[in-house]
C-alpha cells in the first residue's frame, strides 16, 4: 500500500519522540525529571473549572466555527491592554495556537514556496511547513549571540522569488531571545519592501525578564494588514490541556480564506472556550507571580549549567527554555544513555535533543533543549544529576579552550 510523500516528510518530534525510552525507565522505578516538555507545573486559575461546571445546557452542541464571542470579545480586550486594536472579525478561536500555525502556513504557502524562520525553532514549523509541501530558509542564530538576529542585509539575502513570509516565535521556544525594537522594525521593514506575510507566535509575551517593555508585532502598525499573530491560553495560564489558541490578523482577505479552514474542522470545544474565556479575566497579580517564579527558576537553571565543566549556554531573555551545548559526542545519544544507563539514587534527568530544532544539516548535534517548569528544588536536583551524568557519560568530550 503507498503512503503520501509527504507524509513521509514529516519530521518526528524532538520533543517527544525520545518517550518511550522515558516510560521504559519508569517501569523500571526511575524517577525522572522532565525537562523535555514545556509543561509548566504552575496550577491552572480556578476559574477556568468553575465557568466549566456552570454549563448547564442538556445538549452539548456543535458551536460556530469562527468561536463563542464571549471568549473573542476577551481576547479583544486582552490585545486592547497592549495598545493593539481588534475587533471581532479579526479573531478565529483555533484548537490551541498548533492549529493556527498550521492553518496560517496552509493559508500563505503553496507547494514549493518558501518561508524565512529563524533557527533554531519550534519543530513543529517544520512539520507544518513539510505538510504544505514548503520550505522552511533558516535564519541561523547563535548562542554566542543570545540568539538575535543577523544583519538585515543577512536576513535579506536569503529571500527569493518563492519567499511568501517570515515566521518567529516571539518570546522564542526554544531560545529565550527577546528581539529588540531594532529587530522588529527591520523584519517589519522586509516584511513590506518584498511583500511577504509576518508570522509572529507570541505565545509566550507574559514571560519577559528584562526591563526594556516588550514590543509585539502587533504594535507595528505599519504591517497591520500582512501581519498574523498566533496565541493561546497554553502557557500563559498553565492550561496545556485546553486546547484553545487563536488566529489573529486584520487582513480581511486571510481571514475570510482561515475561516473555511475552521468550517472544514468544524468548530472549537464548547466547554474549553467557556473556561478559556473566564481564564482571560485573571487578575494582573497572577500573572506578575508566574513571571517572578520563572525568572527565579530561569537563574537556578542557568547558575546550574554555567557551573558544569564544558557546558556552553547565554542567559535568556523570555519565554522558559534555555538552550545550552555540552561536551558530549552526540547529544540525542547522552539523552537515551541518561534514560537507560544511568542515575542517581533511582532518579535521571530527560531533556529535548537541538538538532531538530534545527533545518541546517549538523547544527544542534551537541545541544539540548530544556525547559525550567519544574519547582525551585526539583531544578537544583536535576541539574545535579545532569551535571553528574555529563561527567560519567562515556562519549564525553571538552571543547578546547
Amino acid at each position: 500500500m503507498r503512503f503520501s510523500a509527504r507524509s513521509h516528510s514529516l519530521p518526528a518530534s524532538p520533543i517527544r519522540r525520545l518517550e518511550p525510552f522515558a516510560e521504559e525507565a519508569r517501569a523500571r522505578g526511575i524517577r525522572i525529571y522532565p525537562l523535555h516538555i514545556g509543561q509548566p507545573d504552575i496550577e491552572t486559575p480556578g476559574q477556568f473549572s468553575e465557568a466549566v461546571k456552570k454549563f448547564s445546557h442538556k445538549t452539548l452542541a456543535y458551536g460556530t466555527s469562527q468561536g463563542d464571542f464571549g471568549l473573542i470579545d476577551k481576547i479583544v480586550e486582552y490585545y486592547g491592554n497592549y495598545g493593539i486594536p481588534l475587533e471581532r472579525k479579526d479573531i478565529l478561536v483555533t484548537n490551541g495556537g498548533s492549529e493556527a500555525l498550521n492553518f496560517a502556513v496552509q493559508i500563505v504557502c503553496d507547494p514549493g514556496d518558501e518561508m524565512l524562520v529563524p533557527e533554531p525553532f519550534f519543530p513543529a514549523y517544520a512539520a507544518f511547513a513539510a505538510s504544505a509541501s514548503a520550505r522552511i530558509i533558516p535564519v541561523t542564530t547563535r548562542a554566542e549571540d543570545g540568539f538575535h538576529l543577523p544583519s538585515r542585509s543577512g536576513i535579506e539575502k536569503l529571500i527569493s522569488p518563492a519567499t511568501r513570509a517570515i515566521l518567529l516565535s516571539h518570546p522564542g521556544n526554544p531560545t529565550g531571545v527577546v528581539y529588540s525594537r531594532e529587530e522588529i522594525e527591520t523584519l517589519a521593514d522586509l516584511t513590506v519592501k518584498h511583500d511577504l506575510l509576518l508570522i509572529a507566535d507570541e505565545v509566550y509575551r507574559e514571560f519577559v525578564y528584562m526591563d526594556e517593555l516588550y514590543c509585539s508585532f502587533g504594535n507595528i502598525e505599519r504591517i497591520r494588514d500582512r501581519l498574523v499573530i498566533i496565541d493561546s491560553v497554553s502557557k500563559r495560564y498553565s492550561a496545556c490541556g485546553a486546547r484553545i489558541g487563536c488566529l489573529i490578523s486584520r487582513n480581511p482577505e486571510f481571514i475570510s480564506l482561515g475561516l473555511k479552514y475552521c468550517q472544514a474542522r468544524g468548530c472549537p470545544p464548547t466547554l474549553e472556550q467557556l473556561g478559556a474565556a473566564a481564564l482571560y479575566e485573571t487578575p494582573d497579580p497572577y500573572l506578575k507571580e508566574v513571571n517572578r517564579e520563572y525568572r527565579k527558576r530561569r537563574d537556578i537553571l542557568f547558575d546550574g549549567l554555567s557551573g558544569i565543566p564544558g557546558v556552553v549556554c547565554k542567559k535568556p531573555e523570555g519565554a522558559f527554555y534555555i538552550m545550552a551545548k555540552l561536551p558530549v559526542d552526540d547529544a540525542e545519544k547522552f539523552i537515551i544513555w541518561m534514560l537507560q544507563e544511568f542515575s542517581v539514587n533511582g532518579e535521571t534527568v530527560m531533556t529535548s535533543p537541538a538538532e531538530g530544532f534545527y533545518a541546517t544539516p549538523g547544527l544542534g548535534k551537541t545541544e539540548i533543549r530544556m525547559a525550567y517548569v519544574l519547582n525551585e528544588g526539583d531544578l537544583k536536583n536535576a541539574v545535579k544529576i545532569l551535571a553528574k551524568g555529563i561527567s560519567a557519560y562515556p562519549g564525553k568530550t571538552l571543547w578546547p579552550e
